[in-house]
């Protein structure tokens, strides 16, 4: 059973850091397109970085641009999110997903369940 656990979240003052990681379990190949997503109270889900887990190339939001930078380890089947200088706009619940090509936000295959990012002013 294939399944993405996210880790790392919680709360922190704002300018503060956080790394957030997704491990993924029971995949036979591993995801070639995943992705850092969020979704804040009253806001629509939205994308934050994508990542080719062979190749490492990323892309960004504009918003989170110099802030944030996505990797993977692909030994470890995971791949990692650190967030600096985070802001109070970065509060929301931030979710990992992936599949074996590039589609559409919400046509991923497969999501993790979340982890609360809270930052306070």
């Amino acid at each position: 059973q294939v399944q993405l656990v996210e880790s790392g979240g919680g709360s922190v003052e704002a300018g503060g850091s956080l790394r957030l990681a997704c491990a993924t379990y029971g995949l036979t190949y591993s995801l070639s397109f995943m992705g850092w997503f969020r979704q804040a109270p009253g806001k629509e889900r939205e994308t934050v970085a994508t990542i080719y887990t062979d190749s490492g190339n990323t892309d960004y939001a504009d918003s989170v641009k110099g802030r944030f930078t996505a990797s993977r380890d692909t030994a470890k089947n995971t791949v990692y999110l650190q967030m600096n200088n985070l802001k109070p706009e970065d509060t929301a619940m931030y979710y990992c997903a992936g599949d074996w090509l590039r589609r559409p936000l919400t046509d991923l295959r497969y999501w993790g369940q979340g982890t609360q990012v809270t930052v306070s002013s």
